[in-house]
């Protein structure tokens, strides 16, 4: 029996770094992040939509999407964000169906989905368990900001775009907080699948 954990957490809450400690206790991670990104690049299917839609002005000189312009599109303006999601959501749906559907044939024991909206959009019916990995705002902010050079307002525009990580609490089956060391994190997420074994 395979399980699938979805895994989710606010932007710049540690989630790459829980799928770094999956990866090396040989657990597949589907990133439906990654998937995002490859279904934009020159030629998809994805990318021919969303040129459609937004014009050749969010493209770079060698035709590949500039992703920064895109986002500062979407993310200053909620019905063009709503148009991105329709056009990618059912890509990037379709694309972590078939990578659950492999690791099952493959018969491997947990597969994780990482899905940053996991509860707000559908991916979470292909998932038997949910981990939020939880940071409290004002860390998450600072994160954010050092990660991706962001000033105070560009930030919490990006964390608003997400459903509140009080709402996720409720909604997961499992939450981490992600305040301390990697190596705490570490530990937590080591209980976690001792714990997944024990209930299979």
């Amino acid at each position: 029996m395979t399980l699938v954990l979805g895994l989710t957490g606010g932007i710049a809450s540690g989630k790459s770094t829980a799928d770094a400690f999956f990866l090396k206790r040989n657990l597949p991670v589907i990133d439906s992040d990654v998937i995002a990104h490859d279904i934009l690049i020159i030629g998809q299917l994805g990318y021919k939509k969303v040129i459609s839609y937004f014009g050749q002005d969010i493209l770079n000189s060698d035709r590949t999407l500039n992703r920064k312009k895109l986002g500062q599109i979407v993310f200053n303006d909620q019905s063009k964000l709503n148009v991105l999601n329709q056009i990618t959501h059912p890509l990037i749906f379709s694309e972590i169906e078939d990578k659950i559907t492999q690791n099952k044939l493959l018969k491997k024991p947990v597969v994780i989905v990482d899905a940053p909206l996991l509860f707000e959009t559908k991916v979470k019916d292909y998932c038997d368990k949910t981990l939020l990995i939880a940071v409290p705002e004002e860390l998450q902010l600072q994160r954010l900001m050092t990660r991706d050079h962001l000033n105070k307002t560009e930030a919490l525009n990006r964390i608003k775009t997400q459903m509140p990580l009080s709402q996720k609490e409720k909604l997961a089956d499992y939450v981490i907080t992600n305040t301390g060391t990697i190596k705490e994190l570490e530990t937590k997420l080591a209980n976690l699948l001792c714990e997944l074994k024990e209930e299979d």
